[in-house]
């Protein structure tokens, strides 16, 4: 069994492209669970971000886990496999992993270095783990990716500008009204984006805050919490007051996960003839639009004192990347954290062979001592009790140092093949090491990882051995 990825993400596909095949919280148990359904998958977990949506899967076959998870979001996007295709990414067992500690450590977001991706992963593993969807192999490597996150972000100063997507888009709004400090704002959404986005805005000196969420007690938290943490002045209403909130803002920062336009071309029209009546006026208004599918109406970014600044606009802002040292030391941290990681499958691996080599020397001993006690009826116990413990530690001495070796070299490279070698030797059948696996799983780490195979497209009937990474940094 091995981690198959399909992905697609600002890297790869255009921002309509994006919205369509975005996964909203709502959808994803539910894509999950016809991912379990399904014929060769048996554990998924779905990352759904501002820019990017990634199914990770634990499947038997490369080509029959491909076909059913294109299948899904194919169905769930409305695109035809030929327009998914050109825009998906493809990444199998080690390449799947690499891939998933890049992400967590920010170097693959759009603003390099962000934190909120390992919200992210942590909110999509909780999500599947909810449902029995995460097993031994995607729980491992879940938690490992944190921790691969948690490290580049300690040792490295890949954030040290405190770079998210929220910053990036105030920043690129600073440049349309000015400094925001005294301004008003309006935060439409009250999740973990929602959050950021006021905190951003407190540390950039906002006067005050509006949180516009459908749920209004979603809001009222996050605007006491704007005044408790941030020192805020934060108000909170219904989207019913969407519109009025609008027509007192310098900005208004959405981040919804809604699947259609949350702020359309009418309400803001109302918004603006409100300003009229106010000293807002003269001020232009600005929408950072940072919802996936856009929060925004495309058509509002052409009315007159607004200025809408989106996903597409944020992909080519310069101030999303980060410095080249520290980019640098990130991936060295992935590196060596992924050959930790390999190692450890590897040695997985070879832990319910070494076990059933162990149980077939205590089936021979137990037999042989049966034996002796055929042949020698009348031998005294205490005679008996010492034969088995010298044939035991014998027995013990012997296997020793090949299944301590056997486990190092299974950490290397093509240490499958020890396991192999082993099974062959001591006749090992199959089953016998079946047999074992299923309680060693709970203590071991996952099976180990197949070759590095990915696909040029979804709908090849053939893998190709790639070097991931490689293609990554060229895109």
């Amino acid at each position: 069994m091995s981690v198959l990825l399909v992905g697609i993400s600002h890297r790869s596909a255009p921002v309509a492209v994006l919205e369509k095949v975005a996964i909203s919280d709502a959808d994803r148990p539910k894509l999950v669970d016809r991912l379990l359904a399904s014929s060769h998958v048996s554990e998924a977990m779905i990352v759904s971000t501002c820019n990017r949506v990634e199914v990770y899967a634990v499947v038997d076959a490369f080509h029959g886990g491909l076909g059913e998870v294109s299948e899904l979001l194919t169905k769930h996007s409305g695109l035809p496999l030929g327009e998914l295709t050109r825009h998906a990414y493809v990444r199998y067992s080690e390449a799947a992993a690499e891939h998933l500690f890049a992400v967590a450590s920010g170097l693959d977001s759009m603003v390099v270095g962000e934190q909120q991706v390992l919200s992210q992963i942590r909110s999509a593993y909780a999500s599947a783990d909810g449902q029995q969807a995460v097993g031994r192999t995607l729980h491992e490597l879940a938690q490992h990716s944190l921790r691969v996150g948690k490290r580049v972000h300690s040792e490295t100063g890949i954030d040290r500008a405190g770079a998210s997507v929220v910053s990036v888009a105030l920043d690129r709004a600073r440049g349309v009204i000015g400094e925001l400090t005294g301004r008003s704002a309006v935060v439409l959404g009250a999740g973990a984006m929602g959050g950021l986005a006021v905190a951003h805005l407190a540390r950039a000196g906002i006067g005050s805050i509006t949180v516009v969420n459908r749920t209004l007690d979603r809001a009222q938290r996050l605007a006491e919490t704007g005044r408790a943490m941030h020192g805020v002045e934060t108000a909170a209403v219904e989207m019913s007051g969407l519109t009025g909130a609008m027509a007192g803002a310098d900005v208004v920062i959405t981040c919804t996960g809604a699947v259609g336009a949350v702020v359309n071309l009418a309400d803001t029209h109302r918004a603006l003839a409100d300003r009229v009546r106010t000293d807002a006026a003269e001020r232009p208004l600005v929408f950072c639009d940072l919802g996936l599918p856009r929060d925004v109406e495309h058509a509002v970014a052409g009315l007159p004192g607004v200025a809408v600044i989106d996903i597409e606009t944020l992909q080519r802002d310069p101030a999303a990347g980060a410095a080249a040292d520290d980019t640098a030391a990130a991936r060295h941290i992935v590196a060596d954290e992924l050959a930790k990681y390999l190692a450890g499958q590897r040695m997985a691996e070879v832990t319910p062979t070494v076990a059933a080599l162990r149980q077939r020397a205590a089936d021979v001993v137990e037999a042989e001592l049966l034996r002796l006690d055929s042949r020698l009826p009348d031998l005294a116990d205490p005679a008996r009790d010492e034969v088995a413990r010298t044939v035991r530690r014998v027995v013990d001495k012997l296997l020793h140092a090949p299944t301590v070796r056997v486990k190092q070299l299974a950490s290397t490279p093509g240490g499958d093949s020890y396991a192999e070698a082993l099974r062959e030797l001591f006749e090992l059948k199959p089953g016998a090491v079946q047999a074992v696996a299923a309680p060693m799983e709970v203590a071991a780490a996952e099976a180990a990882l197949a070759d590095d195979f990915t696909a040029g497209h979804l709908g090849d009937a053939q893998p190709r051995m790639t070097e991931s990474r490689a293609q990554e940094e060229s895109a």
